[in-house]
C-alpha cells in the first residue's frame, strides 16, 4: 500500500512540476500532478509489459473496452456501447479535436476554468465566449441568464469542466440539467471534460457524467476522460472519448485523421490496470486528500487577506487574494518560495490555484512560508 505521507525527491527527473524552479528554493504546487507513487499494480503492469522487449505499433488490449464500460455503469450507473469510444493520448487532445469537429465559429465556456478551455477554440479558429461563475450562498454556480445571452447564433458548443477545475465543484444534476436544457435549445453541443471524475471528496456528494441524464443529452454530448489524474499517470498519455451519435463520432475522429498519434503501449497498459486492479488505492488516496483539504482550508481560513470555496473534489485549491491587493499574487509567492498557478491564466484575476495532492508535510512547509509572506506583505 501506497504511503501517501513519504516525500519523494522528484527533481532532476525531466519533471515539469519541479524542474520549472531548478535550482531555487521553491515548492511547486502549480501543475494538476500528485507527489505520490502510482499505484502498485500499474508500476508492474509496465515492468510485465516492458518485459516482453517488443515496442511496435499497438492498439488497445482486448480487455480494455469491457472494463471500462464495466466501470462506467458501477460507478455512474451510465450504461454505454463499445462502440461509442475513442482512444486519445491525451485529455487536452480531446478538448483541442472537440473544437475543430464542430462547424461553428464560437464556442462558449464559465470561466475560471483549465486554461486548455481557452486555448483550445482559439487554436481551431474559432472565436472564444466566456461567462463567469458565480458565487451564491459561498458556493460557485453557473450564471444561466448569461449563459443564454451570451449565445450567438454561430455558437455551436460549450465547454464543460465537471468536476470543475479549479473551482472544485461537483455539480448536481439539477445543475447539469439546466445547463443542458439550455445548450439543446440552443443547438450547442456539450464537450465535457470530466478527468477528475474520479477525485470526489465529500461523501455526500456523486459525479454525475452529463450524458448520463437523458438519451436526448447523450446525442449532443462529447465527454473526455481518463484515469490519469485520478491514479497520478499523466505521463503515460491515455486517455478517452465517449461519443454515443455516430454523426458526433464520425466528424470527431475525422478531425483527428493525421494529426493525433495512437495511443501508445504504456499507455493502454496504466490505464486498463488502473481501472481494474486499484480499488484500495483510490479508496485510501480520496482519503488522505480529504484530509489534507480539511487542513488547508481550515489554515487559509487563518491567514488575513485570504480565502477559499469548499473543495467538493480534485486536489486543487482556488485562493482568493483580492484583499491583499498585489498585481500578480502568483509572483508575489513564487518569490517567498511557493509556486502556484495564476488565477489569470484561468480567466480571472487576483487568485492563485494550489495543488495539494503531495504529502502533508510539503503542505505544511507551503503554507508556513505563505504565512509568513502575507504576514511581512502587513508591516
Amino acid at each position: 500500500m501506497t504511503n501517501f505521507d513519504r516525500i519523494i525527491d522528484r527533481r532532476n527527473t525531466a519533471c515539469i512540476k519541479w524542474d520549472k524552479y531548478k535550482g531555487r528554493d521553491v515548492i511547486p504546487m502549480w501543475v494538476a500532478d500528485m507527489d505520490f507513487e502510482a499505484p502498485g499494480p500499474v508500476t508492474n503492469a509496465i515492468i510485465e509489459r516492458a518485459g516482453h522487449g517488443v515496442f511496435g505499433y499497438t492498439c488497445e488490449p482486448d480487455e480494455l473496452e469491457d472494463v471500462i464500460v464495466g466501470m462506467l455503469e458501477t460507478e455512474y450507473a451510465w450504461r454505454i456501447k463499445p462502440s461509442w469510444l475513442v482512444w486519445l493520448p491525451g485529455l487536452v487532445t480531446g478538448l483541442n479535436i472537440s473544437c475543430r469537429a464542430m462547424p461553428g465559429k464560437t464556442v462558449m465556456t464559465s470561466i475560471p476554468v483549465y486554461p486548455p478551455f481557452l486555448s483550445a477554440p482559439v487554436n481551431a479558429g474559432k472565436r472564444l465566449v466566456t461567462t463567469e461563475h458565480m458565487v451564491e450562498n459561498g458556493s460557485y454556480r453557473f450564471e444561466y441568464d448569461a449563459i443564454e445571452k451570451s449565445h450567438t447564433k454561430d455558437t455551436d458548443m460549450f465547454i464543460l469542466c465537471n468536476p470543475q477545475n479549479p473551482l472544485g465543484r461537483v455539480f448536481s444534476s439539477e445543475e447539469l440539467n439546466t445547463l443542458a436544457e439550455i445548450c439543446l435549445r440552443r443547438g450547442m453541443i456539450i464537450c465535457s471534460d470530466e478527468i477528475h471524475c474520479g477525485l470526489v471528496l465529500d461523501k455526500d456528494k456523486r459525479h454525475v457524467p452529463i450524458a448520463s441524464l437523458s438519451e436526448e443529452i447523450a446525442a449532443s454530448t462529447i465527454t473526455l476522460m481518463a484515469p490519469s489524474k485520478t491514479f497520478n499517470i499523466p505521463g503515460l498519455g491515455f486517455s478517452f472519448a465517449v461519443i454515443p451519435d455516430e454523426k458526433i463520432r464520425k466528424s470527431f475522429k475525422k478531425a483527428m485523421d493525421g494529426i493525433v498519434p495512437h495511443v501508445n503501449i504504456f499507455g493502454y497498459t496504466a490505464g486498463l490496470a488502473a481501472y481494474r486492479d486499484c480499488k484500495d488505492w483510490h479508496d485510501s488516496l480520496i482519503e488522505y486528500l480529504g484530509e489534507n483539504r480539511d487542513y488547508l482550508e481550515e489554515s487559509i481560513s487563518g491567514i488575513d487577506g485570504l480565502s477559499m470555496n469548499h473543495v467538493e473534489a480534485t486536489y486543487l485549491a482556488w485562493i482568493d487574494c483580492r484583499e491583499l491587493g498585489l498585481q500578480n499574487p502568483a509572483a508575489f509567492f513564487e518569490e517567498r518560495g511557493v509556486g502556484l498557478s495564476d488565477g489569470n491564466d484561468f480567466g480571472v484575476k487576483g487568485f492563485v490555484r494550489l495543488n495539494f495532492g503531495c504529502p502533508r508535510a510539503v503542505i505544511e512547509e507551503a503554507l508556513g512560508r505563505i504565512k509568513k509572506a502575507v504576514s511581512d506583505l502587513e508591516r
